[in-house]
C-alpha cells in the first residue's frame, strides 16, 4: 500500500494522522528523505541528535493505522509513538493539555478484525514512563489514563447544548439513545479523551511484539461546545518536543 522498501524506515517511528504533520515532526532533523507519499500515507526518515527516526502519517482512523503498522513492522520498526489530536472527555482537561494513553477502549472495527474484543489495547509501560518523564521535565500540563478509541467521528460525538443536553452532529440529525449514553458512560468510567487510532495501534503492537504509545493534545471538548472550543495547534509543538525526548530516552534504554 505505501510502497516502502527495506531500509526506508528507522526502528523508531512517530505516527500521526495528518500527512502535513510529518514535515512538522521532521523539521529539526538532518538528512531528511521522503520515502513514501501514497494516498494519506506520507513517510519521511532522517536523523535527530544522532538517532535515526522516521515519521509516518496514517490518515484518519483505525484502518489506515493498521496498514501503516503492518508495513512498518515488516520493515523492522520496533518502537511506534503516535502524536495526535483528541477530544477531552474528563472535566479536568483543558485545551492544550497533553494526554499520555495508558490503555484504550477498543471501540473500533479494525482491531476486532485481528483479535477478540477481550484482548487489551495497552501502551508499553516503557513508552508511558518515557512520555511522562519527558512531559514532566518540560513543565507542560499532562495527564495519563485511558483513551476511548472510536470509529464514526460525527455520530460518536455530540454538540453540547446550553442546558447540558446532547445533540447530534450527524447529517439530518441522525442519532440514537445509545450514542448519547456512550459518551456519558465513558465520562462516568473516568476515560480521559477520545480519538480514532490508539485502539488499533496498541492492539497490533501487542500482537506483533512492538513498543507503542500515544501522546495526544486536547484540541477540543467531547461533547463539542462550539468553534471557540477547538484548537488543533495549541501545544502541538510541545507534544512533538515531548515525543522526541521520550524517543531518545527509549533508544538509550535499548542501547
Amino acid at each position: 500500500m505505501t510502497g516502502l522498501r527495506p531500509g526506508d524506515v528507522a526502528e523508531a517511528v512517530f505516527l500521526c494522522g495528518d500527512p502535513a504533520r510529518v514535515a512538522r515532526i521532521a523539521s529539526g532533523w538532518s538528512e531528511v528523505r521522503e520515502v513514501a507519499c501514497v494516498r494519506e500515507f506520507r513517510v519521511a526518515t532522517g536523523v535527530h541528535r544522532g538517532l535515526r527516526l522516521s515519521a509516518a502519517s496514517t490518515g484518519v482512523g483505525a484502518p489506515g493505522t493498521a496498514i501503516v503498522v503492518e508495513e512498518l513492522a515488516k520493515l523492522g520498526a520496533r518502537t511506534l509513538l503516535r502524536i495526535g489530536n483528541s477530544g477531552g472527555l474528563a472535566p479536568s482537561l483543558a485545551l492544550g493539555d497533553l494526554v499520555v494513553t495508558t490503555g484504550a477502549v477498543r471501540d473500533d472495527g479494525t482491531s476486532r478484525s485481528y483479535v477478540r474484543p477481550e484482548y487489551p489495547a495497552v501502551a508499553d509501560w516503557r513508552v508511558v514512563g518515557a512520555l511522562a518523564a519527558a512531559a514532566r521535565a518540560r513543565g507542560v500540563a499532562w495527564h495519563a489514563g485511558v483513551t476511548w478509541s472510536l470509529d464514526a467521528f460525527y455520530v460518536r460525538n455530540a454538540v453540547l447544548a446550553p442546558d447540558g443536553s446532547l445533540a447530534s452532529m450527524s447529517a439530518g440529525g441522525y442519532w440514537t439513545r445509545a450514542h448519547a449514553d456512550a459518551i456519558r458512560d465513558m465520562q462516568a468510567a473516568g476515560v480521559l479523551n477520545c480519538e480514532m487510532e490508539a485502539g488499533a495501534l496498541l492492539t497490533l503492537a501487542g500482537l506483533f511484539g512492538l513498543r507503542a504509545g500515544c501522546l495526544c493534545v486536547v484540541s477540543d471538548r467531547t461533547p463539542w461546545a462550539g468553534p471557540s472550543a477547538l484548537d488543533l495547534d495549541r501545544n502541538m509543538e510541545s507534544a512533538i518536543a515531548v515525543a522526541h525526548d521520550a524517543m531518545h530516552s527509549l533508544a538509550s534504554e535499548a542501547a
